[in-house]
């Protein structure tokens, strides 16, 4: 007499022989044969979430597995040889440009794919403890593996250790130096003190409002704006329904959008009550919303730049 039903036995049998094989490909895509970081020579040690690790003074394959990190490496003239996205199907985001060509997708920044990162044979990969904790005993099987503590601190931040982490921390205060001053620059061109401004991403049926530690928020208030006072509930954003679309009045509102020449990509919420929003704009998403970094910075202060001067 069994004790465990055949069929359920066969499913266990199956899960264990699978796990096994992971392992195994995991294991042997790490190896001191195919690993380039097993053969790097100088190497530094790196602080970052889950303690301390040896990275190479000069990586020349790395992997990033959050849009900040690919920003700052594209912004520091490296050009990763993986990187996860948002979404597969989008691809890499387009801002970015040909510095970002041949890039090759390794799954989302939600689910990165551990073999595909693997078979790309990196010498540093640089994730997050909030999102990839689970995968880390896994990717330092890989290659030197580093992760910020969240996607959710302060980009500005992420920024600094994304490029501590690939040698080039003073070129990171280089960067941020440099966005802070066109900030500055425009903020005094436009008289943009004491007026507020408030981003607003329509999605699944909500008005996501976009709060002043957002990357689009902080840099909207980079340029002199203010977002208007709420509880952002220790948040970077909140969403509202539609009934409530007055709480998102200012100054000037962003909408963003997939195509800034379609106004029928404003939502209907605000599009019926128009008169509430005088200075509207409809803004890309692909940098607005998912370009974090200072490249990203750059184009949403040249959009700023644009729009300032056509609204004046």
């Amino acid at each position: 007499m069994r004790s465990t039903p055949p069929r359920t036995a066969r499913r266990r049998l199956l899960a264990l022989a699978v796990a096994s094989t992971t392992a195994l490909v995991v294991a042997a895509c790490g190896s001191a044969d195919s690993d380039p970081a097993s053969s790097v020579g100088e190497t530094r040690t790196v602080e970052h979430a889950r303690g301390k690790t040896d990275v190479p003074n000069k990586p020349t394959r790395v992997v990033v597995l959050e849009p900040v990190q690919l920003d700052t490496a594209i912004a520091l003239e490296i050009t990763p040889v993986g990187a996860a996205v948002l979404s597969e199907a989008a691809g890499v985001p387009r801002y970015l440009g040909d510095k970002a060509a041949g890039i090759t997708t390794v799954g989302t920044v939600q689910e990165p794919n551990v073999q595909k990162i693997a078979a790309l044979k990196p010498d540093l990969i640089i994730g997050t403890e909030s999102r990839h904790s689970a995968l880390y005993d896994q990717l330092t099987a890989v290659a030197p593996t580093v992760f910020m503590a969240s996607q959710a601190d302060p980009w500005q931040d992420n920024v600094t250790f994304t490029a501590t982490a690939l040698g080039g921390a003073d070129s990171a205060g280089k960067l941020l130096t440099g966005y802070q001053q066109r900030c500055a620059e425009i903020a005094g061109k436009f008289g943009t003190a004491g007026k507020t401004a408030q981003l607003i991403r329509p999605r699944d049926g909500v008005l996501t409002l976009y709060g002043p530690t957002s990357f689009a928020g902080s840099t909207l208030e980079c340029v002199g704006f203010k977002t208007p006072q709420r509880d952002w509930e220790n948040s970077i954003s909140v969403d509202i329904s539609p009934e409530r679309v007055l709480e998102a009045k200012a100054d000037h509102v962003f909408v963003t959008t997939v195509d800034v020449n379609d106004r029928s990509t404003i939502p209907a919420s605000v599009d019926a009550n128009a008169a509430a929003f005088p200075r509207l704009h409809l803004v890309d998403q692909s940098f607005w919303i998912t370009g974090v970094g200072t490249v990203g910075g750059q184009a949403v202060l040249d959009d700023l730049e644009r729009i300032l001067a056509a609204s004046n």
